[in-house]
């Protein structure tokens, strides 16, 4: 079995940073993959970054060049820093994780979910 638990997010002004956190418990052997969704009551959670054990990355259009997704190896824990923050960025954040060998699967390829943060974007 593998569980996720995040940490961090918050409350954070226009233009601020925040990083959540995803620690990785259990049969890490079977991840290959961890992602960062984030969803909005009324909206289907959306991919917004995603890495793999081989260091590929993607991002989605909305976030690149604000997030960026990093993995520590020793501490099971990959990192999702947000820079740049706006309202627009306001969601839970989920992480995710899978045995795909792709930054970026299909939805249905993540096996592993954590319970997700809340990350409010608010002057």
């Amino acid at each position: 079995q593998v569980h996720l638990v995040e940490s961090g997010g918050g409350l954070a002004q226009p233009g601020e940073s925040l990083r959540v956190c995803c620690k990785v418990s259990g049969n890490v052997l079977r991840i290959n993959s961890v992602g960062w969704y984030r969803g909005t009551p009324g909206k289907e959670r959306v991919l917004v970054a995603g890495v793999t054990s081989e260091g590929s990355t993607y991002y989605a259009d909305s976030v690149k060049g604000r997030f960026t997704i990093s993995t520590d190896n020793a501490q099971n824990t990959t990192c999702l820093q947000m820079n740049n923050l706006k309202p627009e960025d306001t969601a839970v954040y989920l992480c995710a994780a899978g045995s795909s060998a792709v930054p970026s699967p299909p939805q249905s390829d993540y096996a592993y979910w954590g319970k997700g943060t809340l990350v409010t974007v608010s002057s």
